[in-house]
């Protein structure tokens, strides 16, 4: 029960954490260029992936050995254009909608399961991903009476961190967690350093402190998301992570004024339905294929 508890507890600072650093790339991001706050974030995220590679059985060099060195790096970038794309649309979109948008990442995730996974979706995955994406053209519903282009930049957000995490999990049946986590931050880091530097701006006194802020929280949500998967299943942590669209909503109109529409709320419930029900689903069938191999 303590485990759970502390699991539960890890999660939620997590989730936490996670919409807070939206907050912050946000407001840095309204004043200096995305691949540059991107930079220093990864900068942060290779010294902390480094140092836990470090204190893990075998250490780094053991870490660092894998089986899909190109499947690996590809991972690395995908996750950094990722996130150079997804702070981009806070600005660009908004805070709330983008991560409402970003909130369809489990649909897409099932679909590119089949191809690149090789994974069968039954009828009623195939439905509720129909059923989200009602919702994500519920919260992409243009106002004006025409599609708003700008949109585009979170849904490619969305589709990129989707190739990420199918990626991660083929890699999975050859490497560790460890050595994806590892590439993730390494390949970012080394990314980011070949272009960043181009975009480099003078910064204030006090977003120096907002971009150490940034870094912090990079390193401490990882690490707790990493010790809520020690403790609990996936399948309970991640219907868990939609609670960031709920905070970063409250973030985004608190704190930036953005406002929200009925359509966006709508389609956010329905999206987040969705994807709940195939993350559960998928759990289900998971569950059944191992009883059956253990008859």
């Amino acid at each position: 029960m303590k485990s759970n508890t502390a699991g539960y507890v890890f999660t939620l600072l997590a989730i936490s954490i996670f919409a807070i650093q939206d907050g912050i790339s946000k407001h840095l991001v309204s004043a200096y260029p995305p691949l540059f706050v991107a930079m220093i974030r990864y900068w942060a995220f290779m010294l902390f992936a480094v140092a836990l590679a470090s204190r893990s059985p075998g250490g780094l060099r053991v870490a660092i050995r894998t089986k899909r060195p190109r499947l690996q790096i590809a991972r690395g970038l995908l996750l950094a254009a990722q996130i150079v794309v997804a702070i981009s649309s806070f600005v660009v979109v908004g805070l709330a909608r983008s991560q409402a948008i970003f909130s369809s990442g489990p649909l897409m995730v099932a679909l590119l399961s089949v191809p690149i996974l090789g994974e069968r979706v039954g009828w009623r995955r195939w439905l509720a991903i129909c059923i989200g994406f009602v919702g994500v053209l519920l919260i992409l519903k243009p106002e004006s009476g025409f599609f708003d282009i700008r949109f585009l930049l979170p849904l490619a957000g969305a589709l990129l961190f989707s190739l990420y995490v199918v990626l991660t999990r083929y890699v999975s049946r050859d490497d560790s967690a460890m050595t994806s986590f590892l590439y993730t931050g390494v390949v970012g880091a080394v990314a980011m350093s070949c272009v960043g530097p181009f975009f480099w701006a003078p910064v204030v006194p006090y977003d120096w402190a907002f971009l150490g802020v940034l870094c912090l929280t990079g390193m401490s949500s990882h690490y707790f998301l990493i010790r809520a998967y020690d403790l609990l299943d996936a399948v309970v942590i991640q219907p868990l992570t939609y609670l960031q669209l709920v905070f970063s909503a409250i973030i985004a109109v608190s704190i930036f004024g953005e406002t929200l529409n009925v359509y966006t709320v709508i389609g956010a419930i329905i999206v987040v339905a969705a994807g709940i029900f195939t993350i559960w689903r998928e759990h289900v069938l998971a569950r059944a294929g191992a009883r059956t191999l253990k008859a």
